[in-house]
């Protein structure tokens, strides 16, 4: 969460760089830089730019994990259907999705 206190011009940082640089460093908080009153940039420090990217390429794998998960497990539903003879030729399956789009239906 960006902290008011901590919103800056552009201008201001041009003229103060070392400071806020130091500040970023010692508090890991980012600054927003504005240009004409409207945020322009975000600047934070190497190490906080570094874990947002591990977090967010953790939270992508753990994503691909579910969907993973859920694809072997819609694979599987069909598998057992298949197994028990509940099965459709491509006709049927063309003329309830026909159907359906007809009846503005759009879950199966």
């Amino acid at each position: 969460m960006i902290n008011l206190q901590n919103i800056h011009s552009l201008t201001d940082f041009r003229r103060n760089a070392s400071n806020y640089v130091e500040q970023i460093q010692e508090t890991k908080a980012p600054l927003v830089l504005t240009v004409n009153g409207e945020a322009a940039v975000v600047v934070c420090s190497a190490y906080t730019y570094q874990e947002m990217v591990e977090r967010l390429q953790q939270l992508e794998n753990e994503l691909n994990n579910v969907k993973l998960e859920r694809l072997r497990e819609e694979i599987q539903k069909g598998i057992d259907q298949a197994d028990r003879g509940e099965l459709l030729d491509g006709e049927e399956v063309m003329a309830q999705l026909y159907t359906r789009h007809e009846k503005g239906l759009t879950s199966y």
